[in-house]
């Protein structure tokens, strides 16, 4: 597995690195060579250490942000792998085919006893005409309907998703306005 590191708002020594290294590390066993991790800390509000990490094999994506706030950097890295180890078994079947043949084994020790979801469950559908609008119309859009979420059409006529971030600000989800045959 491949490491990026980035840090926000913090300077780190490398044992933590290193040690942030060694734990995701353990995870590469779920993953085929091509496995990249983007492991991102920042210190927010005083004594909240957030880490985040993002690991990437192939078109697939895991995603863990944990926060120690006792100023525990090392407890927040630890969160984040339990996070991604729970989520990969909790979907295991799924992603069986996309993970190494191997990754998965077939007892789960008790602290991971996780019941996987069978179904996904579509409640409701919704069918919306994404309109044409600016970014800044549709978080306006998305703020007056109070949802955390808005779909649109950018000015070049492509599809994109505006959405509220749980730290605060806005995020931006753009297509590349391909259509597939």
């Amino acid at each position: 597995m491949k490491f990026t590191f980035t840090c926000k708002k913090v300077s780190l020594n490398d044992s933590i690195k290193e040690y942030a290294e060694k734990k995701i590390s353990k995870l590469d066993r779920y993953f085929r060579e091509d496995a990249k991790a983007l492991v991102t800390f920042s210190v927010e509000k005083g004594h909240r250490c957030v880490v985040e990490i993002t690991i990437t094999s192939g078109s697939t994506l895991f995603r863990a942000q944990e926060e120690s706030r006792d100023g525990d950097m090392r407890g927040a890295i630890d969160a984040a792998c339990s996070t991604i180890d729970r989520q990969i078994r909790k979907n295991k079947t799924r992603l069986s085919k996309r993970l190494r043949q191997d990754a998965l084994v077939p007892t789960v020790p008790a602290e991971f006893d996780v019941s996987e979801e069978t179904d996904f469950e579509v409640v409701r559908t919704k069918h919306i005409a994404a309109k044409p609008m600016s970014e800044d119309e549709a978080i306006l859009q998305m703020n007056l309907l109070d949802h955390d979420f808005f779909v649109y059409r950018n000015m070049e006529d492509v599809v994109s998703i505006v959405y509220r971030r749980k730290n605060g600000g806005y995020g931006l989800l753009e297509t590349d306005g391909v259509e597939e045959d």
